[in-house]
């Protein structure tokens, strides 16, 4: 029995009550949004993860992507990335290799993580297809839900599927076309092979038997964003939304059969259009969690971008996103190192935790480094500082003659100098 059938039927599983916990809410109003499909838990019957709550009414979470590419395959480097990544705090993990072994590369991060792990299956059907007949576009139906399977059985808790790439999207596609292009590899990869051998998207077609293989596995199906802008100007554009308006419909048919979803979002997005596409997202999908990708609110700042993201994701979050994607400075230039996966990863979680200062109207921590800072207590900063380690070290680097104050103010620290005459 799946998370949802128990969810439906009142049970309250331990996954449940751990999320609650974790959360502080009430285990039924756990219970209630896994049954209405406004909360996931994504879990895995083949390994123990640290479970991860994402939806209405909780934190907002945050992903780091690692994995090979084509380029550059060091396996050491991507279970650094890994470490890298849960070291900074990310809540759950995605393995996106697209050269190498695919399946014990994630065997190998999987094994080297506690978060939940997600994948892109269509990646390895494409490519295995590439490899040994020549091209993406040679790809058989069987071999994509046969890899699905696969995966799913290494422990993969939650898998990014696109399903909303049909004739319909692909039509809209062609006939506004794009400033940026088609930038997702996921849609790239079955827009091509649909052209090419004249049919429809398989996961479209068969998306019954995708959903067999889900609730088989308990895999949480995040349906993919094949269509997302990868340039602010094709924000909120035909493609995207036939393509959102066809995954909610699906996502609806998903939760029925006993699948959890989430929902996928767009990519760039201007910052005057971000809370459009949330109340858009939220109003056609029946409050499904949101997955934003990013978003980047510009496209001029490559080398920042984990900034030109964390931008984004702030907004997102506070109009009632549930789920970001980090962004690494690499973004659009390089394959990321592992300090740049920890950067990329401290760089949403800001963004979240801003985020939610809205959303959730949480701001207890805030209020406590307020009074620490006015307080001149040092340690009580350091631990409550996002990365405490970061905020120690710069301090000790430049420590000032008058250990109370910083090298910014010195002798003339303003609130050193108000607390000797006034009482807060």
């Amino acid at each position: 029995m799946s998370l949802v059938e128990d969810a439906r039927a009142g049970r309250i599983t331990e996954e449940m009550k751990e999320v609650a916990r974790a959360e502080g809410v009430t285990e039924d109003y756990i219970r209630r949004g896994i049954a209405e499909g406004h909360i996931v838990i994504p879990v895995s019957p083949y390994r123990k993860v640290k479970l991860c709550g994402i939806g209405e009414g909780l934190r907002t979470k945050v992903n780091a992507s690692v994995g090979t590419s084509s380029d550059i395959v060091d396996v050491a480097m991507e279970i650094e990335k890994t470490r890298q990544a849960e070291r900074a705090g990310a809540d759950t993990l995605m393995e996106l290799s697209t050269g190498g072994d695919f399946l014990d590369i994630r065997r190998q991060v999987i094994a080297n993580t506690t978060l939940s792990v997600g994948s892109v299956p269509l990646y390895q059907a494409f490519i295995e297809a590439a490899r040994k007949e020549g091209a993406v576009v040679h790809m058989k139906e069987d071999d994509l839900f046969r890899i699905t399977a696969e995966q799913a059985r290494l422990g993969t808790n939650f898998m990014a599927i696109h399903t909303g790439i049909n004739w319909e999207t692909v039509k809209r596609l062609r006939n506004q076309g794009r400033h940026g292009g088609l930038v997702s590899r996921g849609g790239a990869f079955m827009t091509a092979w649909m052209l090419h051998n004249e049919k429809e998207n398989p996961l479209y077609s068969e998306f019954d038997y995708l959903l067999e293989i889900m609730k088989e596995h308990e895999v949480t199906l995040s349906t993919g964003n094949g269509m997302r802008a990868g340039a602010v100007h094709d924000a909120t554009d035909r493609a995207q939304i036939q393509e959102l308006i066809i995954n909610a419909e699906l996502g609806d048919r998903a939760h029925e059969q006993g699948v959890q979803v989430i929902i996928e979002g767009p990519g760039h997005i201007p910052i005057d259009e971000i809370e459009t596409n949330v109340i858009l997202q939220k109003r056609v999908t029946n409050r499904k969690p949101f997955y934003m990708l990013g978003p980047l609110v510009t496209d001029i700042a490559p080398g920042y971008d984990d900034r030109v993201a964390a931008i984004g994701a702030s907004l997102s979050s506070a109009y009632g996103a549930d789920f970001i994607c980090y962004v690494t400075p690499s973004e659009h230039l390089a394959l990321p190192t592992p300090e740049e996966v920890y950067e990329g990863v401290i760089s949403s979680r800001i963004a979240a935790h801003v985020g939610d200062m809205i959303k959730l109207k949480k701001r207890d921590a805030d209020l406590e480094m307020g009074h620490a800072r006015r307080d001149l207590d040092w340690e009580r900063q350091f631990q409550l500082a996002m990365n405490p380690g970061r905020a120690r070290e710069i301090r000790n680097e430049r420590m000032p003659a008058d250990t109370d104050a910083c090298t910014m103010c010195g002798d003339y620290c303003a609130l050193k100098i108000v607390n000797r005459h006034f009482s807060f």
